[in-house]
């Protein structure tokens, strides 16, 4: 797509926001195929997309999410799509968190993070951060490459996965960075935290993570590499497609089916 073109689009959805007025979804701006679900392009990995739930740094579903359900532009699924099949032969299953991100939700976060009486999710996923310090430090800003389509959260499983049990809204909150056994009864492999852990200890090459924790980071990142992926240094669950179609568009249609047709 011409980089004219792409610019275009961008500015439309940018001034569509700014009046209030609904963002086309992909289809309705002339990208008709460009967005999937994951589920259709790779069905065997598991998906537990973690803002249409209470179980995020927020406390409560995000703005923007209809339905659990990860949509990736059509070259990033097929990207992860051939990492699944690298995984699968060595005895994993990637788990997405989460992929398309629209802007809305965007927005909530900002919202969410200037709002300094709101700490109900901090003994998890900030403990050791102040939330006045969340736009500084980095863990929030008011863009994010997930909107553009290339970007996705994930981790690994063992197969066959583990059961894992639901979030029980109000339960006790361990911090992102405990030991394993002790904190959320997530399914993945060890990864030395959880997922949107705010910490240090969250960097893909923290020298503190080590053992098998070490081995699966090293794995991930590796296996997504090969598959095309670049990963972010402060986290990491997050990559990003090399050489993405959209890397100047910030869409922000709704997380449903609806919005790929």
């Amino acid at each position: 797509m011409p980089i004219f073109t792409r610019r275009v689009r961008a500015l439309a959805v940018t001034l569509a926001a700014t009046a209030g007025l609904a963002v086309p979804t992909p289809a309705q701006a002339g990208t008709s195929g460009a967005f999937v679900a994951l589920s259709d392009v790779a069905p065997s990995i598991l998906q537990e997309i973690r803002y249409d739930t209470r179980h995020n740094f927020v406390g409560r579903r995000i703005d923007g999410y209809r339905r659990p359900l990860c949509i990736l532009t059509r070259q990033a699924a097929e990207g992860l799509r051939e990492a699944q099949a690298q995984l699968v032969r060595r005895g994993y299953t990637l788990k997405v968190y989460d992929c398309y991100r629209p802007q809305r939700a965007v927005d909530h976060f900002v919202r969410w993070a200037k709002d300094l009486a709101d700490e109900k999710m901090k003994a998890e996923f900030y403990p050791n951060v102040a939330k006045d310090r969340l736009f500084a430090d980095g863990y929030i800003a008011e863009k994010s490459g997930h909107s553009r389509g290339s970007t996705m959260d994930l981790t690994l499983v063992r197969i066959p996965p583990p059961v894992q049990r639901p979030y029980v809204p109000g339960e006790p909150l361990v911090p992102c960075f405990a030991p394993r056994e002790q904190r959320f009864p997530d399914n993945t492999v060890d990864m030395g935290t959880g997922y949107d852990c705010f910490d240090p200890l969250a960097h893909t090459d923290n020298p503190a993570v080590t053992g098998a924790a070490r081995q699966h980071r090293d794995l991930l990142r590796s296996t997504m590499a090969a598959a095309g992926f670049r990963n972010l240094p402060e986290e990491w669950w997050h990559f990003t497609l090399n050489g993405e179609p959209f890397p100047d568009t910030y869409f922000d249609f709704p997380v449903s089916r609806g919005s790929l047709r």
